[in-house]
């Protein structure tokens, strides 16, 4: 006997230990749906079916979840907290084994850090504007601050393929929250792998300020226009995404090309409700941080105010 999509989706669900029941509210807490509505990709008649497991909750309808849902919601959170077991001092989740690609060779890192240099290129961006360029693998990129404390937002892409960019959310969960030396910065999928490595950082000092703040934000993005319309109604267009999108026109990418970005020298953090905010930045005049391209690399950076300068 053939099973229909639906069946077969029982029969699967019917096997776990637990369901995992979800309800939409428009508006009608008491009028809640007793169907699983199908899939918006299957073209099949909306049948209606209990699900039901098979073993810690054996015939429990869709119906009596609901009923317990709303008891939870209904029931004292205070007293859900007070009742809350304590739990252990949490790891990272994602630790390097032994000889993994997280594994950095500090030794080799170091070495390249001081061999001797060629320069290639070298410019100073000026203020409201971004600027795009190559870098080899193998080269080093400086970023520095000749004038004092000043902040960037850098995107990163494969130069022979534009949907190989910086992965600022996985690079986050592998280093941390903020970045610094021997730390990579990781590509999105299906190609996983680093695009450069922080080889230097003259503010490897700051650590963690009184307010939980670091250096080298991963955790906020780029300012840009759409933000700035929806908080203050203004208009100006010369935010970092606008910055970005003007210096990437020339590779051949556009808008949709730019993404989140690393905020170099941004002390950024989260306070005690959770909520991101910024501390001034502690660049000094001649304070800079290095990048080893480790894949044939398109760079772009954009700057706000003050004078900024990239080698």
């Amino acid at each position: 006997m053939s099973l229909t999509p639906y069946e077969l989706e029982a029969k699967y669900l019917q096997t776990q230990n637990t369901l995992s029941c979800a309800s939409l509210y428009l508006n009608q807490p008491d009028a809640i749906e007793d169907e699983i509505r199908p899939s918006l990709h299957l073209e099949q008649p909306r049948d209606s079916y209990y699900l039901t497991t098979s073993s810690s909750h054996p015939e429990i309808s869709l119906p009596a979840q609901t009923k317990h849902l709303k008891a939870i919601m209904s029931s004292n959170g205070a007293e859900r907290l007070a009742n809350r077991k304590p739990i252990k001092k949490p790891v990272p989740a994602y630790l390097p084994s032994p000889g993994s690609v997280l594994t950095v060779d500090k030794a080799l890192y170091t070495s390249i850090r001081e061999a001797p240099r060629e320069l290639i290129e070298e410019f100073t961006l000026p203020i409201r504007s971004g600027k795009a360029w190559k870098a080899p693998a193998g080269c080093i990129v400086k970023i520095s601050t000749p004038e004092g404390p000043q902040v960037g937002d850098l995107n990163i892409w494969n130069a022979h393929n534009p949907r190989e960019r910086f992965w600022a959310s996985r690079t986050k969960q592998l280093h941390a929250s903020h970045v610094s030396t021997y730390d990579r910065l990781w590509s999105n999928l299906p190609y996983m792998r680093p695009l450069a490595t922080i080889i230097t950082d003259t503010l490897d000092w700051y650590g963690t300020d009184e307010y939980g703040g670091r250096v080298h934000d991963l955790l906020g993005t780029r300012c840009d226009p759409y933000i700035n319309t929806v908080l203050s109604g203004g208009q100006y267009n010369f935010q970092c995404h606008s910055n970005l999108t003007r210096a990437v026109l020339p590779y051949g990418l556009n808008e949709g090309d730019v993404h989140d970005v690393i905020n170099i020298f941004q002390v950024t953090g989260l306070d005690e409700q959770g909520r991101y905010f910024m501390n001034p930045c502690p660049a000094e005049k001649g304070d800079y941080i290095e990048f080893l391209a480790e894949q044939d690399l398109l760079m772009a950076l954009s700057k706000y105010k003050f004078e900024w300068n990239g080698s």
